[in-house]
């Protein structure tokens, strides 16, 4: 990794310095995905399955994965990892079932009665990427606040064929449906629906380019889904005195960097010391990971970068706003008290990002690419929606009115006046 040292740069290279690697954002993409969308608008399962046959090279009878092959999917997944799987479940259930909400009741004045109230999305659909590796952890992280919110319906889609793991995980955090298609297509399938595949009202999960482009693409077409965030290619930032531990933070910016070749991470620090050695640990470190290939395409466009100081580090990491924050510092709770901007942050050197990904019983589903100035990370409020309710008597309503009529008066919006003066005219007969 690339070291710099922050006050030798000028104004302009330090932007660039913390820079995402560019996203691929093509108008040939965006045309891609929209022909796939239309596609399966048109002409439903059959899309479907020719896309599951030209991209996956697998010939589908069916979409749905029967109840049969879902149960059969335990005896392929091992005791040791069931009952990791258990455990990670039961944090993320405890820390999300605790963000429960509390309807709101209050008189704004006398015979005027507010409510705010909160409702489960009726229906659901997630996406579970395939490719390398199957991630049941993604599974537990949608499906698990959709339980617990209390959606009606909730379906899961992945690329064909589904791993054992997967099916496994969706059974257990109550899944409904389970789909084998993967893509831009699975997107299509669960915003508009087809004759096997339910359409939802809103879609969760990650993905590769084509996945984030149709997402992005469903949420801004009427008859579409809402999506759960904008996302980019994974990150990581650590803040890090000289009191961390050097092999600890390299392994933390390798845990990030083996995700994929656009991911980024980035080490800021007051210590040249550390530094130096974070950059030895890392080049230690990567040469022992199946998949280093992929780390060491992260590593090209990742910066570690010596600061004056812990503020100025500080300051930088709000400017970057990063999905993963880790700060390793002696005093680490007194470095949060002064961060802004960052999608799950990850206090003390026993605290790896790992523990967020998996099992402490955060959302691992977070904003990127300096979302985290907006976006906040996935919860129980992303699988609901709150409306109001008012209720006003005669008395509460002859109150208001020294406020409406003069306002609605003033924006020229007489309907909205006679709205209230009627029924006051019609109360003194």
């Amino acid at each position: 990794m690339r070291t710099l040292t922050w006050s030798s740069l000028s104004e302009q290279d330090k932007q660039t310095v913390l820079e995402r690697p560019a996203l691929e954002n093509s108008a040939m993409l965006h045309q891609q995905v929209l022909n796939i969308i239309d596609n399966v608008k048109e002409n439903g399962d059959e899309a479907l399955k020719d896309y599951s046959l030209r991209f996956d090279n697998i010939t589908l009878n069916q979409i749905a994965i029967s109840q049969q092959e879902i149960l059969r999917a335990a005896d392929n997944v091992s005791d040791e990892l069931k009952q990791a799987l258990a455990l990670a479940k039961a944090n993320i259930e405890k820390f999300h079932t605790a963000q429960r909400h509390v309807d709101v009741a209050v008189e704004t004045t006398k015979g005027v009665q507010c409510e705010l109230r909160t409702q489960a999305l009726r229906s659901v659909g997630l996406y579970a990427p395939g490719g390398t590796a199957p991630l049941p952890s993604t599974v537990l992280m949608t499906a698990i606040p959709a339980q617990i919110a209390g959606c009606n319906k909730i379906i899961l889609c992945s690329p064909p064929p589904i791993s054992d793991i997967i099916l496994y995980t969706a059974h257990l955090c109550g899944v409904d449906s389970i789909y084998q298609v993967g893509g831009a297509q699975a997107i299509a399938a669960m915003a508009y629906g087809t004759d096997e595949v339910t359409k939802v009202d809103k879609i969760f999960g990650p993905g590769n380019r084509y996945v984030t482009e149709a997402k992005k693409q469903v949420s801004m077409n009427v008859g579409g889904a809402a999506i759960d965030m904008p996302a980019g290619p994974s990150e990581v930032l650590v803040i890090a005195d000289k009191h961390a531990d050097a092999s600890f933070v390299a392994a933390d910016l390798l845990s990030q960097a083996e995700h994929g070749s656009d991911s980024q991470t980035i080490l800021l620090t007051p210590c040249s010391k550390l530094a130096q050695q974070v950059g030895d640990e890392i080049e230690r470190q990567v040469s022992t990971l199946s998949r280093q290939d992929i780390a060491r395409g992260a590593i090209e466009h990742s910066r570690i970068i010596v600061t004056e100081d812990l503020a100025q580090a500080i300051a930088i990491s709000n400017i970057y706003a990063p999905e993963h924050l880790i700060i390793q510092t002696d005093k680490p709770r007194d470095v949060l008290d002064h961060i802004y901007a960052a999608g799950s942050v990850f206090l003390g050197k026993w605290s790896p990002e790992s523990a967020g990904d998996y099992a402490s019983g955060t959302n691992h589903v977070l904003p990127t690419y300096g979302m985290c100035n907006s976006y906040s990370s996935l919860s129980l409020a992303d699988f609901s929606r709150r409306f109001t309710v008012q209720e006003l008597s005669f008395e509460g309503l002859s109150s208001l009115s020294r406020s409406i009529v003069p306002i609605a008066m003033a924006e020229g919006l007489d309907a909205h006046a006679k709205a209230v003066t009627i029924r006051l005219e019609q109360g003194d007969k």
